[in-house]
């Protein structure tokens, strides 16, 4: 049985098997994203989602789904399933399939009668194509295949209805057709390895519905344009591949490009193996650039998730050259926004106050990993002119005070990762003295001037220092209260006394204020009211305000979004700080921590991690399917912890 194995009973039991999605990118960002029976349920899935540049910087829907049909003796058996309004799902597909299986490529084995066809799908890397394999392991009789592709050509963020603007139009390619619905959008190219005919019967589907847009309290139903179908011989034993792609191919070339993608994939064969897939599907790169993705379906590069990402999608799977390619667009951008130079790199939010300090951090992790020496002779310039930048107080939004702590103002804008907002106002106003931006501040002053000592400049190194002591000093009195945990944010007479994990990065940072004591409270305060299987909570259940589930129309859902819900990410840095407390002792914990998230693999994206669970069991999975920061931050624990285990 394989890692990742889908039975029958689960499969054709849609409450168990909707829910489940599956998710493949071409690292250049485009994607295909659906449930694991092939019903879409969201308005962001499809079989082939590219980037369309020329139209705006949003993701669109091509290729909706692919219907596929076995026909033997007249008889037709329609693999499909679309939902339709009043919980009617037509056709029923899904009752014919026998098994699921992902650890190599996504495969869906269906019998009908005597018939057993394999469907295996694929996405070429840094190419806008999908492929899918159709094999007939077993018939009886002369047997053929009907693919029936439905189009929508359309931004992730709306929906198609039927209108007359749409062009029918379509030209013949070799064994296929191209057709492109509305201008600006490349022209789609279907293509199969085998001489097939193509019937023209235009049509549009209508009242399609997306259940997980109606739970998120969305618009949920749209039409879909079907051209009309492919129909083509197939034999026992014979393999067919089909191609959608903004590019024509040689139909010969196709059962071979399958194989070879193919053979390019590690089996998701383990926890390991399944988030380092995982973690390779959110590098997008773009001609010279390279950026990471925060999320899929809906996230662009936002600058804060990509530098807390980086260090683990990269380094925890020892691929030095990818961190140190997508650090190289990095650079550009941070140069772009100390200079106030126009920026043209698609790295979003880079004013946020704590950004330049995440990505000291990140390249902290790169020193650890490779050298002090290789990160100060590769990076030693930008870390000098980023500690600058902060010391000559150029940042509109944060400034350094005489007391050595950075403040912000938080009020009109959420300025920290806990970014909600209703009615244009931040959920949470964290504003002032924040902590983590101040864990953050010392942690950098402090890495920083021992790169710089060990490269001789003992001058700037002993102010960083001297700066490091006025912070640190400071930070205990500001922050730490006579409970033992930290203040969340304090802004004069205003302190949050509300129990929230950003006091966890103090503790789990190489370089902390706080002595071994205090960080031992820190912990135990985290531990006792924060910890879930799932990540650390948001919010205290203590603490007024909790709201652990993120569900129901958007404002509600903004009103939990960090009031209690669970974060994987935030687990990372808690084990990372459980480690520096009990060392070896601790490694036990950790690992029966980690149990937790290999649970996922099986649900919600498979093989991946969401973006957030219920703060409350049983800890359901929501928002974004994959999510780049927990992914990464699992593998930095697991290569923590092989470390340990030398």
């Amino acid at each position: 049985m394989s890692y990742l194995h889908f039975d029958k009973t689960l499969m054709t039991n849609l409450e168990e098997s909707l829910p489940r999605e599956i998710l493949r990118t071409n690292r250049s960002g485009a994607y295909q994203c659906t449930t694991i029976v092939g019903c879409n349920t969201r308005k962001y899935h499809g079989l082939l989602v590219i980037p369309v540049p020329n139209l705006d910087d949003e993701n669109h829907v091509l290729l909706s789904s692919l219907d596929e049909t076995v026909i033997q003796h007249g008889a037709e058996f329609n693999l499909g399933i679309h939902k339709y309004s009043g919980d009617n799902f037509s056709p029923n597909g899904h009752k014919y399939i026998r098994e699921f299986d992902c650890e190599h490529v996504p495969a869906t084995t269906y019998r009908v009668g005597g018939v057993i066809l394999r469907k295996e799908k694929i996405f070429v890397h840094y190419e806008n194509r999908i492929l899918i394999r159709y094999t007939l392991l077993e018939a009886h009789s002369a047997t053929k295949l009907r693919l029936r592709p439905f189009l929508a050509f359309r931004s992730v963020r709306e929906y198609t209805h039927e209108n007359a603007e749409a062009r029918r139009e379509y030209q013949e390619v070799d064994n296929g057709i191209k057709t492109c619905m509305y201008s600006g959008y490349p022209e789609l190219y279907m293509q199969l390895n085998k001489t097939n005919t193509f019937e023209f019967q235009p049509d549009w589907y209508r009242g399609i519905e997306y259940p997980k847009e109606q739970e998120r309290g969305y618009d949920f139903n749209e039409d879909l344009y079907v051209p009309g179908f492919f129909e083509v011989d197939i034999k026992k034993g014979e393999s067919i591949v089909f191609s959608a792609s903004t590019s024509e191919i040689s139909p010969r070339k196709l059962k071979q490009l399958f194989e070879k993608e193919a053979a390019d994939r590690t089996p998701r064969d383990s926890f390991y193996h399944c988030l380092k897939n995982s973690a390779h599907q959110f590098h997008n790169k773009q001609e010279e650039e390279h950026y990471i993705l925060a999320g899929y379906p809906w996230f662009k590069c936002r600058a804060r998730d990509m530098f807390i990402a980086l260090p683990g999608l990269t380094l925890a799977v020892d691929e030095i050259d990818e961190f140190e390619d997508a650090m190289s667009t990095a650079e550009k951008a941070i140069r772009c926004f100390i200079n106030d130079e126009v920026n043209p790199y698609r790295i979003y939010e880079m004013d946020d106050p704590d950004v330049l300090l995440w990505a000291v951090w990140a390249l902290q992790q790169y020193a650890k990993e490779t050298s002090r020496e290789q990160c100060r002779a590769k990076y030693g310039q930008l870390l000098e002119d980023i500690i600058n930048y902060f010391l000559k107080r150029k940042h509109n939004n944060l400034f350094l005070h005489d007391n050595g702590l950075l403040y912000a103002n938080g009020t009109e804008k959420p300025i920290t990762w806990m970014n909600s907002v209703v009615n244009g106002r931040p959920v949470i106003p964290r504003t002032g003295y924040i902590v983590e931006i101040n864990s953050l501040w010392y942690n950098a002053l402090r890495f920083v001037a021992e790169l710089k000592r060990e490269a001789g400049d003992m001058v700037f190194a002993d102010a960083l220092d001297t700066q490091a002591e006025k912070t640190g000093k400071s930070f205990v009195e500001v922050f730490r209260n006579e409970y033992g945990y930290l203040m969340d944010y304090v802004d004069g007479y205003m302190m949050d006394w509300s129990v929230r994990p950003n006091m966890i990065f103090t503790v789990a940072f190489d370089y902390s204020p706080l002595d071994k004591v205090q960080k031992k409270q820190v912990l135990d305060i985290v531990t006792k009211e924060l910890l879930t299987p799932k990540g650390l909570r948001t919010l205290s259940p203590k603490s007024g305000g909790y709201n652990p589930n993120y569900v129901g129309p958007q404002i509600d859902r903004d009103y939990a979004y960090h009031q209690g819900t669970a974060w994987p990410w935030l687990m990372g840095f808690y084990m990372e700080a459980y480690l520096r407390i009990y060392k070896m002792s601790g490694i036990s914990f950790v690992e029966r921590q980690l149990i937790g998230f290999e649970d996922e693999m099986t649900h919600h994206c498979i093989g991946s991690l969401p973006e957030l669970f219920d703060g409350n069991p049983p800890f359901k999975g929501r928002g974004a399917v994959s999510f780049a920061m927990n992914v990464a931050e699992i593998l930095r624990i697991l290569k923590l912890l092989s470390k340990y285990n030398l």
